[in-house]
């Protein structure tokens, strides 16, 4: 797997998918999951964007067994974790990409695209909130009186089992194998990395962030959740100026597991608007 090491700083993992034509000059879409999950998230994603686009999905840093050589309560800021994506581009040499963020790695999108507007092309945001707001914060301690508690206490994979797990987390009918899948990959991860990554969460707010971003704006979220909302929704119609929203018939916050095929074709067709190109074969 490739990787990068920053200087006193973290180990990042990446993984490249490209099966354009070689003798094209393709653009790049880059896929960064948000908090507890992993690039593996985004699997059914890369068949619908790898034919036109190549594809770089960046692991956060500590996740799904991504060495932890930083100190996650430290370290985690939101300065450290667009950091990690620059440095990704800075070696592939990727100058400017069509950036895709699910959750926490939409807020890393927002300060991406306004502190670096040269480097986003487009903006995609999944599922991401702006903020987090107090009922999501309740429910994510999982009966303890803080998310971190709860995590040191269960580990991951027992408050994952809490959360993921809970029968309304996913729609009904949704196939036992996904559940099971879903659990497994959020397991992976060590409960220290997400304690010092929530320290970030409790207190982030990008609201001031969105009237900077210049870059044009696909949001994919679903019309109802714990995480966003209408309120969430006001904030980024109000703050960004070229924003398109697209909501899908869901009330669970995992649409990019749950509609992959229809995320992924939105995104596709948007960043080949703004390229000015045909995503179809000739």
């Amino acid at each position: 797997m490739p990787s990068v090491k920053r200087s006193q700083n973290a180990t990042l993992h990446y993984h490249i998918d490209d099966f354009t034509d070689p003798w094209r000059s393709a653009g790049t879409i880059v896929l960064q999951h948000g908090y507890a999950r992993s690039s593996l998230f985004w699997q059914a994603w890369v068949p619908y964007l790898a034919r036109f686009y190549r594809i770089v999905r960046v692991e956060l840093r500590g996740h799904a067994g991504a060495p932890v050589d930083f100190d996650p309560a430290r370290d985690s800021t939101l300065a450290n974790y667009v950091g990690d994506v620059l440095a990704v581009l800075d070696q592939l040499k990727l100058e400017s990409v069509h950036y895709c963020g699910e959750s926490f790695g939409g807020i890393i999108g927002m300060a991406l695209a306004a502190e670096h507007p040269a480097r986003v092309r487009t903006l995609t945001l999944v599922s991401s909130p702006v903020y987090q707001n107090q009922k999501s914060q309740d429910v994510y301690a999982a009966g303890f009186p803080t998310r971190e508690e709860a995590l040191r206490t269960l580990g991951t994979r027992r408050w994952a089992e809490r959360i993921y797990g809970a029968p309304d987390f996913f729609p009904a009918g949704t196939a036992d194998g996904l559940r099971r899948w879903y659990l497994e990959q959020i397991a992976q991860t060590d409960p220290e990395v997400l304690c010092g990554l929530y320290g970030l969460l409790r207190h982030a707010n990008a609201t001031a962030l969105l009237p900077r971003i210049a870059a044009p704006v696909l949001g994919l979220y679903p019309t109802a959740g714990l995480l966003t909302g209408n309120a969430q929704e006001t904030l980024l119609r109000a703050g960004i100026r070229d924003l398109r929203m697209i909501h899908l018939p869901a009330a669970s916050h995992a649409i990019m597991t749950l509609y992959p095929a229809t995320c992924a074709i939105h995104l596709l067709h948007f960043a080949a608007e703004h390229d000015g190109i045909a995503c179809r074969e000739q």
